[in-house]
């Protein structure tokens, strides 16, 4: 939906208007999920903390002899990798079932299915945002200040979510068209997870299998994470240019193939 020039040179307002009503759909579903997600919930958005907090504690307690020995300020860590990793897996794990979940809207004419996509991964963003400040109180409980180099970090927040809905695009139409794609991805997010460093660091891999790794983005992405809050120093910026290309190329194709296959989703459903 690019705003096309008038004969003015100004962009057109029709398109202009097509992009606000985009963003009023998307604010209005994103408020829509969480508000589902929770109702009727005691602790509310207190279970976006919950998660990450067990997950923190069960990988410090059961591997910070075996693999954090040598990892200063374990604790943090760990977090890091948790809540990075667990927007990634959460969004791509919701993000499968867009369609066949949503049936009513598919149905829809005109409705902007399209959107879909970014409305799971912003949700998950709140959740990852929601659980962000404990993160910040625990590095500073460990005497870890903000640097300037804290300003990286929205650059890697729009990498991971240009990545993350140019995968989700794809596995959404996929699984229309063939269920079993939703067990599938849950089974190699969970396989992805022993891949990507969430509870050890990266250099207690051989060197000749460690460049394998990185061929998964969310190793890059979690290093530069931890590059920035816990070693003080600015990620590597050659690499988030390729991620960000590749974030770019994938968000594109992605809407493109699920554009085209869209209009096989209510005959299949």
């Amino acid at each position: 939906m690019n705003a096309q020039p008038t004969s003015t040179g100004l962009p057109d307002a029709t398109s202009g208007r097509r992009w606000r009503h985009a963003l009023d759909v998307l604010a209005v579903l994103t408020s829509r999920d969480l508000k589902a997600q929770y109702k009727r919930s005691f602790f509310g958005f207190g279970w976006a903390l919950g998660g990450p907090l067990l997950q923190v504690i069960i990988f410090s307690t059961i591997f910070q002899n075996v693999l954090g020995s040598r990892t200063e300020n374990y604790a943090c860590f760990v977090f890091i990798g948790v809540l990075v990793w667990g927007w990634f897996q959460g969004a791509l794990g919701q993000s499968v079932g867009l369609i066949t979940n949503n049936a009513a809207l598919a149905r829809q004419p005109g409705f902007p299915l399209s959107l879909l996509p970014h409305v799971t991964v912003s949700v998950r963003f709140l959740h990852f945002l929601i659980a962000v400040p404990l993160l910040f109180g625990l590095l500073w409980w460990n005497g870890i200040r903000p640097g300037i180099e804290w300003a990286a970090l929205p650059l890697l927040i729009l990498i991971q979510y240009l990545l993350t809905v140019g995968i989700a695009y794809p596995l959404a139409s996929l699984n229309v068209l063939h269920r079993d794609t939703q067990h599938i991805v849950a089974v190699l997010l969970q396989l992805l997870m022993f891949l990507t460093p969430v509870f050890y660091n990266i250099h207690v891999i051989p060197e000749h299998l460690r460049r394998w790794y990185y061929i998964n983005p969310m190793v890059s992405l979690v290093e530069s994470w931890r590059q920035v809050l816990l070693e003080g120093r600015w990620p590597d910026f050659g690499t988030l240019a390729i991620l960000t290309a590749v974030g770019g190329l994938l968000i594109v194709a992605g809407r493109r193939l699920f554009i085209a296959q869209s209009h096989r989703f209510v005959e299949e459903m």
